[in-house]
């Protein structure tokens, strides 16, 4: 089993930035690759940025050049550095692990992005 815990939502001005972060525990040595998805009011969940063990990563068109997702594999945490947010950016921001064929989710910090 692995375990993860979020941190680093709230409410941000369009054009600001967050920095979401997610530590995982429990059978970290099963996880190969690491991610963040969203989920907005009425749409379903979508893949937002993810990282595999050895660095390589993939964005959703609608963040690159804005998002930047990170990794420390020797705190067991996973970063995503969010700037230029825009309205659109507003949603639930789930942290996932994956790997042995098993997927595991955080409980979703929210992010707002309003004046």
């Amino acid at each position: 089993q692995v375990q993860l815990v979020e941190s680093g939502g709230g409410l941000v001005q369009p054009g600001g930035s967050l920095r979401l972060s997610c530590a995982a525990a429990g059978s970290i040595f099963s996880i190969y690759f690491m991610g963040w998805y969203r989920q907005a009011p009425g749409k379903q969940r979508e893949l937002v940025a993810q990282i595999s063990r050895g660095g390589n990563t993939i964005y959703a068109d609608s963040v690159k050049g804005r998002f930047t997702i990170s990794r420390d594999n020797a705190k067991n945490t996973v970063y995503l550095q969010m700037n230029s947010l825009k309205p659109e950016d507003t949603a639930v921001y789930y942290c996932n692990a994956h790997g042995l064929g098993s997927d595991y989710w955080g409980q979703g910090t929210q992010v707002t992005v309003s004046s």
